[in-house]
């Protein structure tokens, strides 16, 4: 296993995440932009209180019946935001609870001490890293 979680990690400034204030429409346009089905939401200082996904949104236009994308500049991201959602790491975090850990998310938001979002470590290069890991130690 790896000893650090630093070397799976996706850093911040190279996905698509969201802020608790923009407008339920930004959200919406970042999303599609990035093409994520759920991004990580992060307050002002930057530190990470949830994610949101498409049904999230979706939950959201149905139960308050405004289909319009102007309505949606009425609302926040932080008015669908669901609390515990998609639970984030601390960097120091055993891999070991990593690999657990994604099995039941897509993604996992890594955290320094203060809650700041470093950024995420993909199912997909966890599953990887795996793979290659296996496949070298059957040619060893």
């Amino acid at each position: 296993m790896i000893d650090n979680i630093l070397l799976l990690l996706k850093p911040k400034k190279m996905i698509g995440y969201l802020e608790e204030n923009q407008t339920l429409r930004q959200g919406l346009e970042i999303m599609r932009y990035h093409g994520y089905t759920a991004l990580p939401v992060i307050n002002e200082n930057g530190q990470y209180i949830g994610t949101v996904s498409e049904g999230d949104f979706l939950w959201n236009i149905l139960e308050t019946k405004n289909y319009s994308i102007f309505d949606q500049e009425k609302h926040s991201i932080k008015e669908i935001l669901r609390k515990g959602f998609n639970p984030p790491v601390k960097v120091t975090t055993p891999v070991e609870n990593l690999v657990s850990q994604i099995m039941n998310q897509n993604f996992v938001p890594v955290i320094d001490d203060q809650g700041v979002l470093m950024g995420i470590v993909t199912r997909q290069n966890v599953i990887r890293y795996l793979t290659e890991k296996t496949c070298k130690r059957a040619s060893d």
